[in-house]
């Protein structure tokens, strides 16, 4: 199963959410999962290089790939229980080869006017690439929500705008919490450093809320 994270808009979480939702999946499944780090920056490929110091936390694959990438994730999807792909913040050839056959498309946004602005090319790329890939579920999700219940209903707001283009956005959010950006600087997780707090829910929350929703094609287009 291939997941996409990505999107074009940049500092919305995106190598974080891949990052969590990978140690979530190896965790509840004891899944084969490799990472696919298709950003420039390296996010993900640093985060995995700092893991890989620290003995106590199982370690995870990552390969770093660019461009052209539909046949080598085809190949990889045959030989990995997960393959979650982090692609950086713009439209790249990366990003649209992994929509081409990515069975899960997450993109993450926050409940800010500069970011919910990128939805008409997002849905515009989206409603392309699901020509080529019929079975693609593609979801957008709210991160680094204000946590204050004042802000709930910019939360809300943020939602009904994503879902007046015709886009699906999921029921769990995370929130701007500082475990985020700690864990991610060690090479861990939210939910190996906090297993059972508020950060550690919000992942599992939107990882189990995603693969709950079934490919909504069971065929390939040749």
């Amino acid at each position: 199963m291939i997941l996409l994270v990505g999107g074009e808009k940049g500092g919305s979480g995106k190598s974080c959410l891949a990052q969590n939702i990978a140690v979530h999946v190896t965790q509840k499944y004891a899944a084969k999962v490799l990472m696919v780090d298709c950003d420039p920056q390296r996010t993900t490929s640093d985060w995995i290089q700092a893991r890989n110091t620290d003995e106590s936390l199982p370690a995870i694959n990552c390969i770093q790939l660019y461009g052209k990438i539909r046949n080598d994730l085809l190949s990889l999807d045959e030989r990995y229980d997960y393959v979650i792909v982090d692609c950086g913040g713009q439209d790249n050839l990366a990003m649209r080869a992994a929509m081409s056959v990515a069975t899960y498309v997450m993109i993450p946004l926050r409940p800010k006017r500069r970011d919910l602005k990128t939805l008409p090319h997002m849905e515009d790329m989206l409603s392309t690439c699901k020509m080529v890939n019929p079975k693609m579920v593609a979801t957008i999700v709210l991160t680094q929500c204000p946590a204050l219940p004042t802000q709930v209903k910019r939360i809300l707001e943020a939602k009904e705008v994503v879902e007046s283009f015709g886009l699906r956005v999921l029921n769990s959010v995370t929130f701007s919490r500082n475990i985020y950006d700690d864990s991610e600087e060690k090479g861990s997780s939210v939910i190996e450093l906090d297993p059972s707090g508020k950060a550690a829910e919000e992942i599992r929350a939107i990882a189990d809320e995603l693969f709950a929703i079934p490919p909504e094609n069971s065929y390939e287009l040749n």
